[in-house]
């Protein structure tokens, strides 16, 4: 499928969580000295103009950065990715909105290697000529280029990760942002991480992904905490109530494997303002939750005890003859009396007033298994990038 075009979306809210959650993963694999791998399976054009004719159309950076554009009191982790987005737009006119490759390029340091994957013919050609622009500006600024530091190719993300994995230096940040356009892509999200992670179990692996209606994409986040990653978080930004007719993005999602302990207090302090800034209506909210693989019948109720049984279905053994199981011959009532103490007598017989427990009167309360709750500065961008006006791009 290769009608997807990102620019049409560019800057939108859920550009915003997702390149939020890219800087912070990003700042937190520098703190080693130790070189890292990014890599980008569907890259896009890299860096988009707001004003051209894709990005005018339906101008969904108004849901986006573009109410944040003028915040003056943004959450500090926040400000890190608004700052970065202000130095690509030095004049102060919002005109220019970095895809991943782009971020990643402006965070990530000298040692780190960046592999951006493109499949759309015109997007990884737009990726390319602006990575040469940008090199180029770095050249007349007296940076040299340090080896292959990024490489750009052609192709299915899906099928290159593998190829990558496990990295030289044994450390890898990986970003996953299928179009989605076809349900098809769900599955190949959930197959490339199950063998990534069988490659490189340590790599830290983040997932955006829209939430939508169809079946697929509500069950989604459920089949990624089956994944064998030894932890997982998964937060979601809703700025709207969906509309009657299902069209339209108003959540998304954000769901990372082997997540930095950092990452999950900056979303609680972070989220909140993004749902008071970006909310349209009263059903604005976020949700924030994590855990470890989960897996076996329970994996919907993460944090609950074991399911407790229900009606007939006690323990029973057919040997002792005690519970909802009978051997041949034997009644049900039998088994109720031979279970009393002695002069016991069964619920509802005569002489028997005590009460029998309530079946469905009090409700369980099962452990809380998520929380609810309710802009990094670069250099100056260079001149000539070639917005994708000219090429748009996924999903970036």
């Amino acid at each position: 499928m290769l009608s997807y075009r990102h620019a049409f979306h560019a800057g939108n809210h859920a550009d915003v969580l997702k390149h939020f959650v890219q800087v912070q993963l990003h700042k937190y694999m520098n703190q080693k000295d130790t070189a890292y791998t990014y890599i980008d399976t569907h890259s896009g054009a890299g860096v988009y103009a707001l004003d051209s004719d894709y990005a005018s159309k339906n101008a969904e950076y108004a849901t986006g950065i573009g109410p944040l554009w003028d915040c003056r009191d943004i959450p500090e982790p926040l400000a890190e990715y608004v700052d970065l987005v202000r130095a690509m737009n030095p004049s102060g006119r919002l005109r220019y909105y970095p895809g991943s490759p782009y971020i990643a390029e402006q965070m990530a340091r000298e040692q780190d290697r960046l592999r951006l994957f493109e499949l759309h013919p015109t997007d990884s050609k737009v990726l390319a000529e602006n990575f040469r622009k940008l090199e180029a500006h770095k050249a007349e600024q007296g940076q040299r280029a340090r080896g292959r530091r990024v490489m750009i190719e052609r192709g299915d993300g899906f099928l290159s990760l593998k190829a990558l994995l496990p990295p030289p230096s044994r450390r890898a940040l990986v970003l996953i942002d299928p179009p989605y356009e076809v349900k098809d892509d769900y599955r190949r999200v959930k197959d490339a991480l199950d063998e990534a992670l069988g490659r490189f179990p340590s790599g830290i692996y983040a997932v955006w992904y829209p939430v939508l209606q169809r079946m697929e994409s509500r069950q989604f986040a459920d089949k990624l905490k089956r994944l064998p990653a030894k932890e997982w978080l998964h937060v979601t930004l809703t700025i709207s109530t969906p509309t009657p007719d299902g069209v339209g993005l108003h959540t998304s999602g954000m769901f990372i494997l082997n997540p930095p302990y950092t990452l999950e207090p900056l979303l609680r302090q972070v989220m909140p303002y993004l749902v008071r800034v970006l909310g349209k209506d009263a059903a604005a909210t976020f949700h924030i939750e994590k855990g470890t693989q989960v897996t076996g019948a329970a994996a919907a109720r993460t944090g609950a005890g074991p399911r407790q049984p229900v009606g007939n279905a006690r323990r029973a053994s057919p040997l002792a003859g005690t519970g909802s199981l009978r051997l041949p011959g034997q009644s049900m009532r039998a088994d109720e009396d031979r279970q009393k103490p002695a002069g016991a007598q069964r619920d509802g017989a005569p002489g028997n007033r005590q009460a029998r427990p309530a079946a469905h009167g009090a409700r369980q309360e099962r452990p809380a298994a998520q929380g609810r709750e309710g802009r990094p500065a670069g250099p100056a961008r260079p001149k000539g990038l070639a917005g994708p006006g000219r090429g748009g791009g996924r999903r970036g």
